[in-house]
This record gives C-alpha cells, structure tokens and sequence, in this order.
C-alpha cells in the first residue's frame, strides 16, 4: 500500500515538473506583438480595404493653399442628412416602440461598422482595487479621495498588460450617496494631504540621519547647511479660476455636494496608431493589427469609462444611477461616444468635440472627415478610412456616403441627459471646431426626445438647415437635450456650473452651496 501511495506521489510530482518546465515555453511561444509606426498600421489597414490613394485634409492654418473652408455659403455640399426617425426602409418612426426595437439599433449597428467599430464580444473581465485612500480638502470641502487601479485580466496574452487608472473623489460629509461626473483625462489625487510641519521634520531628520550612517562625511555638509531640508512641503499655488472668475470645476461639482472620477484615457488605449497593437485593443488582438470593423481609440476609451462605471455602480458613496461622463475636444468626442453607446449612463457634458463628436460629418467647414482618415485614423474604425479614399478598388468615397451623422450619435442618447458645450474661436475654442455645425446636428436630435416623452432642446426653429445658434452665454437648458456657448475658450469649464444647475433639477439633487 505505501509503495502505492509513494508511486502515486511521485507520478504527481513528475506532472508538476513537467507543468512547470512547460510554461516558460508556452509563453515564450505566443507572438510577440507587432512594432507597426502608425505610418505603417496604417499603410496595412490601407492594403486591407484596398485603397491607394488617401484624400489630404485641409491645412488649420487660414493663409495656407489647401486651408480649412470658413465660407458658411459653401460649408453645405450635402445640406440633408439622416434622420434619425426615418427606418432605412424609408418608414418613419412615430412610436417609442419602434425606435427602441427597430431604429435604434439599425443606427448603433451603423455607427460601429462604419464609423467607431465594434467591440470585439470577448474582451477580458476588469478587476477593480484600491491602491489607496487620502482624505483631502477641496475649495475647502473635506474630500474621501481613492486611486483606484482596474486590471484587466490578460491571462489569455501575458505580453500585454492594461491597468485603468481612476481617481475618485466625494464629499467626505455627504449624507448619503452622490451623483459622479466621470472626467477623461489625468488621474491622481488632486489635493493629497501633506505631512504637517512637525512630521516633516521628523522625516527630515529620520532621511539625515539615514544619509550620514551610509556616508559619515555628510555630517559635516548638513553642519554647514543647518537650513537644508531634503524634503520640503510643496509651495501653495492659487486656483486655477474659470475665464468668468468661477473656481476649477472639480471644486465647483464638490461644492454642489457631487463627486468626481478622474479616468486617465491613455490607460485604456494610446492616443496614436502605433499603440493599436497594444493597450485593450492589442491585448483583444494578441498582439496583432486591427480588422477593419473593430474599434478605435475612441470607442476603447468609452469602453474604459463603461468599465469605471462598473466599479462606481458598486461604491456605497455613488448613486449609480446618476453617474455621468465628461471630456473636452478628442475627449469630448469619447464623452459622446460613450453615452451615446452604454445606456446605464445618466448624463453627459460634451466639451467642444468637433467632427467625430456632435459636429456634422457632412459639414465642409473647418475640421474634414479627411481629418480624420488621415493623422487621426486611430480614433475610428478602419472602415471609415474609406470616405477619404481618393483611389482605391472601391473607387472613390466621401462624406456623403457616410450611413450615418453626428445628429443621430446625438440622437442615441435620448431621452437622457445631453449637455453640448463650445466656447468662443476668439478665445481659442478654434473655428475649425465648426459651432454651427454642431449646433445643427443637435438641433436636428431633438424631436427623438420629443418622441420618448422628454423635453428637447429648448428652441423654436426645429429645422436644423436654418437654425442660426444664440448669442454667446445664452445657452439653451430648458430640456434634456441642452446647448450652451460660453465666453471661454478650448475647455468646457465655464460651463459646468450651468451643467450642474441643469442636472439637478432633472433629478431633483442639490446640496446647499457654501
């Protein structure tokens, strides 16, 4: 019987070894993956839609031969989009019933053949932890702060890994849970709470004394330099205030008794075409290039935020069904994108998206869908490299061919909560950015609300071809759908005190404001 059993042993022992002895070769046999310069994933997305020759997009710069058109009577070469309450049968849409099970997803299916891409149906599961706490003060609110670390399960392809790095920030005095507005951009603790004085001398004195026992000589130097510290306390820096004298809009959401989660985008995907072989795209693709229907950056970063969702639905501290999603220019396109695509999403403020966000594709006016076949391919699907094909096996494409436009991008996040924000060219919110044009799609978005029951954009032309937007900081917020041009410039910020105003009483939240 012991013989037996120390076979058996033994047999398990040797299925261990060989196991172990195996898994280096497993992993070193999987293919690295590809080191494409976004000049060449490009090139190679180019070969497999067969197109030879790309369209330039026009020059930024006003006073160069190929620069942008700012002539509003040629900005309409194709004055009719799509409507978004039109079946592609032709049939109109006249109830909710329909749009939810018919015209709905025929426009989301559109959208991610031909303009964002689809998200791959297996991509890794994301486990969220707290790296860390902080309680902090904020506009002098005291604030719970945690660094949040999302990883995202790589088990399938080793050589990738991708941790989503979110910052959550709420009111550490709140008395229940808060709305959270989810903001793109650099995620860290925005006011860490510093040793005192007293324990910075401590620290001082423990590093001294650590420095002196490695090199006795230095005894001297800190004799010389009795005044030296180490280490020293940051210096105060004031606010960075709003054109309008507002305080920063993270102070301004803590004050109305919100809080907010900073997502670092570049967590999720690179910003660039050389990053598409890695990142949550590349680690779905092992590695490899895309096909020409899977997602972009910017459907990667709204799949980051969907993530960070996840986890917020999960924090006692957040109403999960009040969170919202911000961001300003290509982040502001990602805003939009991802209300328009994950439905749990309550609210959103696009900051000044341009083509790719709430403006008009078809609009020649500024920014081109050149522009975004060209150096910025990487925010969308590979497919919809084909409108700025000049020569290809397909021959030649344009705007115009588009299925969809940004009207019904809008259009998808109805009857929700849409804020649509620009500043002012004069002030840096670019021409190219076309106001108007995204002025149009929303205007063109709205009756969807009207249809689902909810008050649209507050506004008395409903035909977008001759809707001229307000005048400056006279924004339109009577409806769910809401328009707003501030007198600031590239960012959203002097919009987000309206935006929070405007939220609240749709959803009947609002701290008192000290």
């Amino acid at each position: 019987m012991r013989s037996t059993q120390l076979s058996r042993v033994c047999s398990l022992l040797a299925l261990a070894c060989i196991a172990i002895a195996a898994a280096p070769a497993q992993k070193s046999s999987l293919p690295p993956p590809v080191n494409f310069t976004a000049e060449q994933d490009q090139q190679n997305m180019m070969q497999q839609l067969g197109i030879q020759v790309l369209r330039p997009g026009p020059s930024g710069n006003e006073s160069a031969p190929n620069h942008a058109n700012y002539d509003e009577s040629k900005a309409n070469p194709w004055p009719n989009i799509p409507d978004a309450l039109t079946l592609s049968d032709g049939q109109k849409v006249t109830t909710p019933a329909t749009w939810w099970d018919q015209r709905r997803p025929q426009i989301v299916h559109d959208f991610e053949e031909y303009v964002y891409g689809f998200v791959p149906p297996h991509v890794p599961r994301v486990r969220w932890a707290v790296q860390a706490t902080d309680h902090e003060n904020i506009g002098g609110h005291p604030v719970l702060a945690k660094k949040l670390i999302g990883r995202v399960d790589n088990s399938s392809y080793p050589l990738i890994s991708v941790n989503i790095r979110m910052t959550l920030v709420t009111p550490a005095d709140a008395k229940g849970p808060v709305p959270v507005l989810i903001m793109f951009g650099p995620s860290s603790f925005p006011a860490p709470n510093e040793p005192s004085p007293d324990e910075m001398d401590r620290i001082n004195a423990a590093e001294k004394a650590l420095l002196v026992k490695q090199d006795p000589s230095l005894a001297q130097v800190f004799e010389q330099h009795q005044a030296w510290e180490p280490e020293r306390l940051p210096p105060f820096e004031f606010p960075h205030f709003n054109e309008d004298g507002d305080p920063p809009s993270t102070w301004e959401l803590i004050a109305a008794g919100w809080g907010f989660a900073t997502l670092d985008p570049a967590s999720v995907q690179a910003d660039n075409g050389a990053g598409l072989t890695r990142g949550i795209i590349g680690l779905v693709n092992h590695g490899q290039p895309r096909t020409p229907d899977q997602w972009g950056a910017l459907r990667a970063w709204a799949w980051g935020a969907s993530r960070g969702l996840d986890y917020l639905q999960t924090d006692p501290a957040v109403d999960g069904k009040h969170v919202g999603i911000e961001g300003v220019s290509r982040f502001g396109k990602a805003a939009l994108v991802t209300m328009a695509f994950d439905r749990r999403f309550a609210m959103v403020l696009v900051g000044s998206s341009g083509k790719g966000g709430a403006t008009l594709l078809r609009r020649n006016f500024g920014e081109a869908v050149e522009s975004l076949t060209g150096g910025e391919y990487y925010w969308m699907a590979g497919n919809f490299m084909k409108y700025g094909a000049g020569k290809a096996t397909f021959g030649s494409m344009n705007a115009s061919d588009i299925p969809v436009d940004s009207n019904e991008l809008i259009a998808l996040c109805a009857p929700r909560l849409t804020f649509i924000s620009y500043g002012m060219p004069s002030k840096g919110d670019a021409k190219w950015l076309d106001q108007q044009g995204s002025f149009m799609a929303t205007v063109a978005a709205s009756p969807v609300w009207t249809l689902l029951g909810a008050p649209g954009l507050s506004f008395s032309n409903t035909d977008y071809h001759t809707a001229q937007m307000p005048p400056v900081n006279d924004g339109l917020l009577g409806g769910k759908l809401a328009w707003r041009q501030d007198d600031g410039g590239h960012t959203d910020w002097p919009n987000m005190k309206y935006f929070i105003q405007w939220v609240d009483k749709f959803i009947g939240y609002g701290a008192p404001q000290s």
